[in-house]
C-alpha cells in the first residue's frame, strides 16, 4: 500500500457584518472590521478524527458525478489530525466498502453541512497540496439547499481546485444554473516559479452580495448566490477534470 497526503493548517471563516476584530485563528488574514465566525485549527491529539462537531466525513465510491476512481472512507489511514494539521491521504489500494463497491484508490472527503454554513464573508484555508497526474485536491462550497434543489441549482463556489498535472496552477470558479461544469465562471492563477506542493499557501474567497473575489485567483465576478453555503474539503483521484483515466499516484497527502 502506498500513500499520498496533504495538510491543512487552519480553516477560518469571517464575516464583514460586525465591527469587532478577533484575531484568534493562526495564520488568519483579517481585514479591518471583520469578525471571526468559525475556525478549526486541528489541535486535537495526534491520530484523532476531525472534530465531529464541525465536520462530517462522507464515504462512498460511486464516482460522485466526476468519474472519480477512489472510495472515500472515514478510516484514520485516509483522514486524521497530526501535529496540529488535518491530513487527508489518498492511497493506491484495493478497497471494498460496506455497499459492495470496490475501488483501487481510497481517499477522504469532508463537509460542514448541518454543522455550519454562512452567506458572505471571507472563506480561507492554509493548505499544502500534493501533486501528480490524476489527483484533484479542492477546497469548495455548496449551497445549504442542495438536498432540496440539487446541483447546480444550489450553486457552487470553488475557492481552490488543482489539477495534479498542473502543479503550479490553481483554479477559482463559481457554478450555477446556466454556468456549471465546463461553463463555470472563473480563472486560473499560476505561480511565477515552483509548485503549490512545495509549501503551504493561503487560499481565500471574499464573497459579497454582488461580487466574489479570490485572493489566490484574481477576480471580482458578479454572482447571484445569496443563500448560505457550507465548506467542503476533498481529495479526488479522477480522470475527468484531470485529463487522464490513469493516475501516477501511489500515495498522496493533503495537509491543512
Amino acid at each position: 500500500m502506498k500513500s499520498i497526503s496533504a495538510a491543512l493548517f487552519a480553516v477560518i471563516l469571517l464575516t464583514g457584518c460586525a465591527h469587532k476584530r478577533q484575531p484568534t485563528a493562526r495564520g488568519a488574514s483579517f481585514r479591518a472590521g471583520w469578525t471571526l465566525t468559525w475556525s478549526d485549527e486541528f489541535d486535537q491529539p495526534d491520530g484523532s478524527a476531525p472534530d465531529p462537531a464541525k465536520w462530517k466525513i462522507e464515504t462512498g465510491g460511486d464516482g460522485w458525478g466526476n468519474k472519480e476512481l477512489e472510495y472515500y472512507t472515514s478510516r484514520p489511514q485516509n483522514v486524521h489530525v497530526r501535529s496540529g494539521n488535518l491530513e487527508m491521504i489518498a492511497l493506491r489500494e484495493t478497497y471494498t466498502g460496506k455497499d459492495g463497491v470496490t475501488r483501487n484508490y481510497t481517499s477522504a472527503r469532508l463537509k460542514t453541512l448541518g454543522e455550519f454554513d454562512q452567506a458572505y464573508g471571507r472563506f480561507e484555508a492554509r493548505i499544502k497540496i500534493p501533486y501528480g497526474q490524476g489527483i484533484w485536491p479542492a477546497f469548495w462550497m455548496l449551497g445549504n439547499d442542495i438536498e432540496r434543489i440539487g446541483w447546480p441549482g444550489c450553486g457552487e463556489i470553488d475557492v481552490m481546485e488543482n489539477i495534479g498535472r498542473e502543479p503550479a496552477i490553481v483554479h477559482g470558479t463559481i457554478h450555477g444554473p446556466g454556468y456549471s461544469g465546463g461553463k463555470g465562471i472563473g480563472a486560473p492563477y499560476s505561480l511565477a516559479s515552483g509548485r503549490f506542493a512545495d509549501e503551504y499557501h493561503v487560499f481565500a474567497a471574499e464573497w459579497e452580495p454582488n461580487q466574489m473575489t479570490w485572493r489566490s485567483v484574481a477576480g471580482g465576478l458578479a454572482i447571484l448566490m445569496r443563500q448560505p453555503f457550507f465548506p467542503r474539503l476533498c481529495w479526488l483521484t479522477t480522470f475527468g477534470f484531470t485529463g487522464s483515466r490513469k493516475s501516477s499516484v501511489l500515495a498522496s497527502r493533503i495537509s491543512l
